[in-house]
């Protein structure tokens, strides 16, 4: 089996999210299960230069202009970059510049990855072809739209990582990405006069998958819908929409082998993370005491992610004796109360703006807690790390968080199942009731302890999403 996986970022070359983990991990994952994978994506700069010496595919003449596609590989993947210098190689991030803003012509730059991803399964190379054309998020939307009119034999699977970045341009420039006019329509790729990239992956591919099981159900429901509900609930009925756990790649998020970590530990002895708690407490200014209960939060800080919420049940945290560390970058408004926050209660609340992947690791190996308060989360990666590190996570039971998360209520903690702790609502209230809970877990340090050393051996690798989605492919292929 033949798989090409269509995408925008890959980890560790470019990340601006949890996409690029997933495409970074899920392709060798695949790999090890016997399929044969590969990953086209822009050549954006920091892919070319992670990705150092390719060979030259061939060349195309396209509606966006001039295409060199080259062959690279990285950890025994192949890589296809899409070399168009006038489209990728810009400073900022692959979506928009330095100033945020986004890129004016960013309806041709990811069409093109979805015209190249047309072309490979055409047999633009001679001497690979995939069988499957697996797609993610709205970038490579398109791909489903341009195989289904070009009537390339693959078979086509759309994954959404999160609904909300739909990918809406102007309808005028239908003609200009080489797009049927018979697409532009309700039944097709076209919502409210808008071209949506996000709705031609979930209309025309033969098969959609969300990153988690209760997502794939969220998002059939008007208030997670974005207006795609009566397309997802068709899908639903057709036995067209799927939702597969995203998994933790154990070669990078490993406490017993992490490198990052100032001190190395895993279930069986726990002693070690309590240096990496008091290098924590001192590169974010709190007081070092390990008896203080320290709550972590790496995120990015939007509504979506109940960063609000944190800001409204700090002063509880705090009033118990609890300890704040962030990192994290997003929302003006969001920063400067954090900031203030900081200001207000030195030694009890650091934060830190941006995102830095290494010590991202050091927080979540020294926090003793690790909060993801979403209002909704397609999979979420963050608490899956937090369960591999013993950092038990906080969540709101919405998405892949209440897939992963089992609350610390009595009747879970006398059967050994309790890894964190849930609340309902997306209330500041709700969150902070559950804080009050993991307060009266820590008194009991035996009890602590014991949930986790239960959340730290659950399985969530690669392995059995792997399995899936091949399962997946191969009934596509029948």
């Amino acid at each position: 089996m033949q798989v090409l996986h269509v995408c925008s970022e890959l980890f560790p070359l470019l990340k601006t999210g949890g996409l690029a983990d997933v495409a970074g991990a899920l392709p060798a994952a695949q790999i090890a299960e016997g399929a044969d994978v590969r990953v086209l994506i822009p050549a954006f700069p920091d892919v070319k230069k992670g990705l150092g010496e390719t060979q030259v595919i061939g060349t195309l003449d396209t509606f966006a202009g001039y295409v060199t596609l080259s062959l690279g590989y990285f950890d025994g993947v192949g890589i296809y970059l899409i070399d168009v210098p006038g489209l990728y190689d810009r400073p900022g991030s692959p979506y928009h510049d330095q100033s945020s803003f986004a890129y004016a012509d960013n309806h041709l730059r990811f069409a093109l990855l979805s015209w190249m991803a047309c072309e490979l399964a055409l047999g633009f190379d001679h001497h690979w072809q995939p069988n499957i054309v697996h797609s993610h998020d709205w970038h490579a939307g398109l791909a489903s739209a341009y195989i289904r009119a070009r009537h390339a034999p693959v078979k086509t699977v759309f994954t959404v990582h999160n609904l909300a970045f739909q990918g809406l341009f102007g309808g005028h420039h239908i003609d200009e990405l080489y797009i049927p006019r018979e697409f532009f329509q309700m039944h097709g790729l076209e919502f409210y006069g808008q071209i949506s990239y996000l709705k031609a992956g979930l209309y025309y591919s033969d098969h959609v998958t969300t990153v988690s099981p209760t997502y794939a159900k969220e998002i059939t429901r008007p208030e997670y819908g974005y207006g795609m509900e009566s397309l997802l609930q068709l899908r639903e009925r057709e036995g067209r929409l799927t939702g597969i756990l995203n998994g933790v790649d154990d070669a990078i998020w490993q406490p017993r082998d992490d490198v990052l970590l100032s001190a190395r530990y895993d279930a069986e002895d726990l002693r070690s993370k309590a240096i990496n708690k008091a290098y924590l407490q001192r590169a974010m200014g709190l007081d070092v005491d390990d008896s203080r209960l320290v709550f972590a939060v790496v995120s990015r800080l939007t509504s979506q992610k109940g960063l609000d919420l944190v800001l409204e049940a700090l002063p509880d945290l705090l009033e118990r004796g609890g300890q704040l560390a962030l990192l994290g970058a997003g929302d003006a408004v969001l920063q400067q109360a954090f900031l203030a926050a900081a200001a207000d209660n030195p030694g009890q609340v650091g934060v830190q703006l941006g995102y830095h992947e290494a010590f991202s690791h050091r927080i979540i190996g020294g926090a003793d807690v690790i909060m993801v308060p979403s209002r909704f989360e397609p999979c979420g990666l963050t608490q899956l790390y937090g369960l591999k590190y013993g950092t038990l996570p906080l969540v709101r039971r919405t998405g892949g968080l209440a897939d992963t998360v089992v609350d610390c209520a009595l009747e879970n903690l006398a059967d050994g199942t309790a890894s964190g702790f849930v609340f309902e609502e997306p209330t500041g209230k709700s969150l902070a009731s559950a804080i009050r809970r993991a307060f009266v877990l820590w008194s009991r340090p035996k009890h602590w302890r014991h949930v986790q050393q239960h959340a730290m051996g659950i399985d969530f690798g690669w392995k059995v999403a792997a399995q899936e989605y091949l399962t997946l492919y191969n009934r596509l292929m029948s």
